[in-house]
């Protein structure tokens, strides 16, 4: 139940950064989806194995995918629904605690904080890019096939 609720408030916490970030009213909608679609995953995942570096790739992973599809169906830009859809994942509780830490004096604990933080954002943009590559070679393909 909690997973149910934490997505739908994911994709209220989507839908109003777009309308605060004045994204298109159109594809506000589709964003929130991205939103909970990823945050979604990442709780799943999460519950199935502990990992929040495999849950924030796999996560990523659905999203940057949800992304692409989102774009060519609606004729927008991939990022419109990405940059949103991601945001759940931005390791903002890492970054604070890796500064905490850092004041307090902590070097151990700051440091084991900014390690995840670079962990989890390194797995998102790697998730990105694969994600990005697939449909670049799937475009190149046709290409070659609609020409040859």
């Amino acid at each position: 139940m909690t997973i149910i609720i934490q997505t739908l408030g994911a994709f209220f916490a989507v839908v109003g950064f777009c309308g605060i970030m004045e994204a298109p009213k159109k594809f506000r909608f589709w964003s929130g989806a991205a939103g909970s679609i990823c945050w979604f995953i990442y709780l799943t995942v999460l519950r199935l194995n502990d990992s929040k570096l495999i849950s924030a790739f796999l996560s990523s992973l659905a999203v940057a995918f949800f992304a692409h599809m989102a774009a060519r169906r609606l004729k927008a830009p991939m990022t419109v629904f990405l940059i949103p859809g991601i945001l759940p994942l931005v390791p903002g509780g890492s970054i604070y605690y890796s500064v905490y830490y850092l004041i307090q004096n902590n070097s151990v604990q700051a440091t084991y904080y900014l390690m995840e933080t670079l962990q989890i954002a390194g797995a998102i943009a790697l998730a990105v890019f694969l994600m990005d590559s697939f449909f670049r070679h799937v475009r190149k393909v046709k290409t070659q096939k609609s020409t040859g």
